[in-house]
């Protein structure tokens, strides 16, 4: 198959607003009008329950993780396949059907990492629950995870995604712009507050 067609299919799958559309399905109505208006995971919980926000999390992590070992397995590629999952995280962000208005990437960058660099996926994962823990702050530990996912990447020698992942951490960083702002501020809500 042409790289660029996997990279399309990374897009389109990554452009699917499983928020959105399980809110709609639980009868929650429109997500996007709740809360800080955000399709993902932190806002579908802050706005529903745990249980439809863990499937939130799930499917938006599955999105980047499908399409990138679809692709590994494929071509065994491994710098495509990040850019597959790259093309899926910005599908998630800037959905064409959604006014290119999606989510922030978390998640879908999260099952990127997971898929081409397992030990880079856990330990970021790793690094945004400890900072959860000091910060209480989502958002906060989100760009923290991202900022350290490059350097974790050249460090266990996947030296050839470094730059994949790196701007998967820029495209965190462009979605979570209110969201430093607040930070800076100190109006950004906590963890487990509505």
């Amino acid at each position: 198959m042409n790289n660029t067609l996997f990279i399309l299919l990374g897009y389109t799958l990554g452009s699917i607003p499983f928020g959105l559309v399980l809110c709609y399905l639980a009868g929650y109505g429109d997500i996007r009008k709740m809360g800080s208006g955000n399709i993902g995971a932190t806002n579908v919980l802050r706005n529903t329950t745990k249980p439809l926000a863990l499937a939130v999390l799930i499917l938006d992590t599955g999105k980047g993780a499908i399409s990138t070992l679809a692709c590994l397995y494929i071509t065994s590629d491994i710098s495509i396949s990040a850019w597959v999952g790259v093309a899926s995280v910005i599908g998630h962000n800037f959905p064409i059907w959604m006014h290119f208005k999606g989510g922030k990437g978390v998640a879908t960058s999260l099952g990127t990492l997971l898929s081409i660099s397992p030990i880079t996926g856990l330990i970021t994962a790793v690094v945004w629950g400890i900072s959860c823990k000091f910060t209480k702050i989502s958002s906060a530990s989100a760009l923290i995870a991202l900022l350290s996912a490059p350097i974790f990447a050249y460090v266990f020698g996947y030296t050839s995604i470094v730059w994949q992942v790196s701007i998967l951490t820029v495209l965190g960083y462009i979605r979570h712009t209110e969201n430093i702002k607040r930070i800076i501020n100190g109006t950004e809500p906590k963890i487990g507050k509505k």
